[in-house]
């Protein structure tokens, strides 16, 4: 009896369910649906006889990929390997997709079986995997599932920014669009102004350049010699200018009004900035057809190579076409009409616009059309698949066809294709060490750039902040700089006694002074006084032979320092300076007479 198998790949792990009364399941298909629906049922039809969790969502990433891929996974393997049984004839293994199938059966020779009854199987195994599984709950499961969903489309939507083809694909089909839009606005500018001025239109063929004339030249009355040479740079050429003018003297138009002229200026005026725009949408496809596709570029042009690439959906799918798709491709009307009423089939679709066929004689058109597709072909597999993008070989193509049209007409035999692709090999590799060289020196540049910039931003930084507290110095701290002097010259000249008072500042001596008032005793009364009038002294840096005086003349140095500092005070520090250190010394010696009261 052959034991029939179930392998059930989840976002959290592998499993392997074996299943119950194989004939019956196999024979009653509408009973297994109807146990489906209900865990009881399910459980007497299914057990599970192994699960194997994924390590972490990195590998659970991969073994995704490669189940889509259709490759066995070595997680996989071992785990069939390890939980089916060693007899490979008497094994049934059911699996969801036929691709990941068809491999088990290829590598680890297991009969595998899909659709029918393993797909009721599966879709009740999803409906109660959280309930067969021991430790798994319905949240955790669906969280798996979402992070497992995030990941593999992130990975699957992933691609080289610089090669991205659905730029071209909207580009190309935007450009279309407007060449339909400014076709049909600029027939309406035609119609609109020629009430007033007919005879233009015979002059100028071009629709963008009428547009410009209508929206320059306004009211043909107003149309004299001055603005001849105006005329001159729109037309791009002298005698339509003067045609134009002489057409405006004899004009057969009727007038207009100035409300009509500014909404005929105004819509000619936005037909401009339309045909503007296109040049720079084409500018920009060219760019992006040099960086996606450039041989395909090369060898048939960028705007046709561009509708290839749209009518395909991708490079890919464009590069996967054989030659004879390539050839008939945007052609598909005709020749499904042809196929239907038995008529001949069309020669060339998109291609058709390519300027090859347009100078092959009529003969040779279906030939040279069918030689050129073989080439697209070639150009965009290249273009899709190598890694270093290259024109050389679109350009190696176009020799090739510009030889076979020659020879067409001429009957010069052309170069063999294997001559032609190794020149081209030559060169592509040259190029390539050409273009890592040029990347190489623009990520030196980067890199420098990047550098300068974050040193100049680190010097800003540090100029900021450098410049604020040197700011509030000056600003805040002009006049406290020569009190900041006093210490710097008072321990030199008196030693001991000057430093605790060179080290307190006047707020800090009150407070000194509030301990000793404590303690009231005159001889600490003295020594400040002392100290206070010696701190006097030294304010004036003109006078140093005076300080010596101090040690041995102390009663009759503090009337002298009244004086000084009545006098110079003023000068060094100001009046408020000096006010303050008037009424700062007033108040100590009350403060030293009331100390005793205390």
């Amino acid at each position: 009896m052959v034991l029939l198998h179930v392998l059930f790949e989840h976002a959290v792990g592998y499993a392997l369910l074996a299943l119950k009364e194989v004939e019956e399941i196999s024979l009653l298909l509408p009973q297994v649906e109807e146990c489906v629906l209900s865990l009881g049922k399910f459980h007497n039809i299914v057990r599970l006889v192994a699960f194997c969790p994924f390590a972490s969502s990195q590998v659970a990433l991969e073994n995704a990929n490669a189940v889509s891929e259709g490759i066995v996974h070595e997680d996989l393997r071992l785990f069939l390997e390890t939980h089916l049984p060693s007899k490979k004839k008497k094994v049934l293994l059911g699996v969801g997709d036929p691709k990941i199938g068809a491999a088990i059966q290829e590598e680890l020779g297991y009969n595998c079986q899909t659709g029918g009854v393993i797909a009721e199987i599966l879709r009740g195994i999803r409906l109660h995997f959280h309930n067969l599984v021991k430790g798994l709950t319905d949240l955790s499961a669906c969280k798996a599932q979402l992070g497992l969903g995030h990941s593999y489309s992130r990975a699957k939507v992933k691609f080289n920014v610089n090669r991205v083809d659905n730029m071209i694909i909207q580009s190309i089909s935007l450009l279309d669009q407007l060449d339909k839009d400014i076709n049909t606005f600029s027939m309406r500018v035609r119609e609109w102004y020629g009430y007033h001025f007919p005879e233009l239109v015979k002059i100028v063929n071009d629709n963008a350049t009428y547009c410009r004339l209508a929206q320059f030249i306004g009211n043909r009355k107003e149309l004299n010699e001055d603005k001849l040479e105006k005329l001159e740079e729109l037309t791009m050429d002298g005698a339509k200018a003067k045609a134009i003018l002489d057409a405006s003297r004899s004009s057969m138009g009727m007038d207009i009004s100035a409300i009509d002229l500014i909404n005929i200026e105004s819509f000619s005026s936005r037909v401009v900035s339309l045909s503007e725009y296109r040049q720079s949408l084409h500018t920009y496809l060219r760019s992006k057809m040099s960086q996606v596709a450039p041989s395909l570029s090369a060898l048939i042009g960028e705007a046709v190579g561009a509708r290839l690439i749209a009518h395909a959906g991708s490079l890919t799918n464009l590069a996967k076409y054989p030659a004879s798709t390539v050839q008939i491709l945007g052609a598909e009307k005709a020749l499904f009409r042809a196929l239907k009423t038995r008529g001949n089939t069309p020669k060339y679709g998109l291609i058709f616009h390519s300027t090859f066929i347009g100078r092959a004689a009529a003969k040779n058109k279906g030939r040279i059309s069918r030689y050129l597709a073989n080439k697209c072909s070639i150009a965009s597999r290249i273009d899709c698949f190598s890694e270093v993008p290259t024109s050389v070989f679109g350009e190696k193509l176009r020799e090739q066809v510009e030889e076979r049209l020659s020879f067409y007409e001429t009957g010069e035999i052309p170069r063999k294709n294997l001559d032609v692709m190794k020149e081209a090999m030559v060169q592509a590799e040259e190029a390539a060490v050409e273009i890592a060289r040029k990347l190489e020196k623009q990520e030196k540049k980067r890199l420098k750039k990047e550098k300068k910039r974050l040193a100049a931003i680190a010097l800003t930084a540090l100029e900021n902040s450098s410049s604020t507290p040197e700011e509030c110095e000056e600003m805040g701290e002009r006049p406290k700089k020569k009190k900041k002097q006093k210490p710097q010259e008072v321990p030199q000249e008196n030693g001991m006694e000057d430093s605790s008072s060179s080290v307190l500042p006047k707020p800090k001596k009150k407070k000194s002074f509030s301990k000793e008032e404590l303690v009231s005793s005159d001889l600490e009364e003295t020594a400040v006084s002392t100290s206070f009038s010696k701190r006097k002294k030294s304010f004036p840096k003109e006078e140093p032979a005076s300080d010596p005086e101090e040690a041995g003349n102390s009663r009759s140095v503090p009337k002298k320092k009244k004086k000084l500092s009545s006098k110079e005070e003023p000068v060094s520090s100001g009046p408020e300076e000096a006010a303050s250190s008037k009424s700062s010394s007033s108040k100590k010696k009350k403060k030293f007479k009331k100390t005793p009261q205390d």
